[in-house]
């Protein structure tokens, strides 16, 4: 079956995936679209999700299984909306779902919730990770077993409301000539909830050491950060958001400073492109969302799947979505 750049998931709409893998199987972790027709703003009140899937597959060849609902926002002690992209690690015996959502006072925050099987259910913990704001956590295991959780997005996901360390409801973007913001990240402590140390800010710069500038939005940082690691070498990669691609830099160290490379994938469908990196059975895939599956509309996504490849310098071929 070739299931590459197809919709994966057709019954319902999915957005966001976070492919691990987990007990020798692939599990896609996705935020899940409602069927709403809602108004698209800056800040994304149209992405309305309430809950989040787990999808797993043997193999490359076979569609994913759905395992259903693992958490919902109704479960989670202090959220109350807008259940957007997650992640999930393993380590310590228990499988960890990192996510997002507006607590009662509006603010995005992250929360942590665990199961004992990467299929869910997850049972969410109490309060959301202090020191975590805003959205799209990233969870990455080092292989000294340091797990490093990066997070944040620009616009709705408030990043630029925090630039001074607290939320400032009129937080503003840096000027066009200054530096872009980076997304956050912090060292989890091993329990995994909570941050040892300060949580700082990641520096994405061009090939001369100077960093990108907040106009330079074909390659700043906007949302969707993934990390992973190739050749002893870590990829950062995201969104750009209003332009619309996903794009890497590299590193020697997790925390950078990353040195940007260039472009993984073309704009897709619809507003947003968010993804996920991963290594199965020997190969790497790019995980993504398009809005292809509903006809282009923005909150109504599906996930796909492309084979990512690396050149000889340790760079990643562009993928047309």
């Amino acid at each position: 079956m070739d299931i590459m750049r197809k919709p994966l998931v057709t019954h319902i709409y999915t957005a966001d995936p976070s492919a691990r893998v987990f007990e020798g199987r692939l599990y896609i972790y996705t935020s899940h679209d409602l069927d709403h027709n809602n108004l698209a703003d800056d800040t994304g009140d149209q992405y309305d999700m309430e809950d989040y899937h787990v999808f797993s597959m043997e193999n490359m060849h076979m569609l994913p299984v759905d395992h259903g609902q693992i958490l919902h926002v109704k479960d989670v002690p202090w959220a109350k909306k807008q259940m957007w992209a997650p992640d999930a690690a393993f380590k310590n015996g228990t499988y960890y779902l990192f996510f997002p959502a507006k607590d009662d006072e509006g603010l995005f925050r992250i929360g942590v919730a665990t199961s004992p099987s990467p299929a869910g259910p997850f049972m969410a913990q109490p309060s959301f990770i202090p020191g975590a704001f805003s959205i799209d956590p990233c969870a990455f295991i080092d292989e000294d077993g340091q797990t490093y959780l990066y997070f944040g997005g620009i616009w709705g996901g408030q990043l630029q409301k925090w630039r001074t360390g607290t939320f400032d409801p009129h937080g503003t973007e840096p000027d066009a000539d200054a530096p872009a913001l980076g997304p956050r990240v912090g060292k989890l402590s091993p329990d995994m909830l909570s941050f040892v140390g300060p949580v700082g800010e990641v520096s994405i710069v061009d090939q001369n050491g100077q960093p990108l500038l907040a106009g330079d939005s074909d390659r700043r940082y906007f949302e969707g950060v993934w990390v992973h690691k190739y050749n002893g070498i870590y990829y950062l990669s995201y969104s750009t958001g209003d332009t619309h691609f996903i794009v890497y830099a590299t590193s020697n160290t997790p925390t950078g400073p990353f040195v940007y490379r260039g472009r993984i994938l073309e704009p897709v469908s619809g507003w947003t492109t968010q993804h996920s990196i991963v290594e199965f059975q020997g190969r790497w895939y790019l995980f993504y969302h398009d809005a292809s599956l509903s006809g282009g509309t923005d909150n109504k996504r599906c996930i796909k799947v492309a084979e990512l490849f690396y050149t000889a310098d340790g760079g990643i071929e562009l993928v047309a979505p």
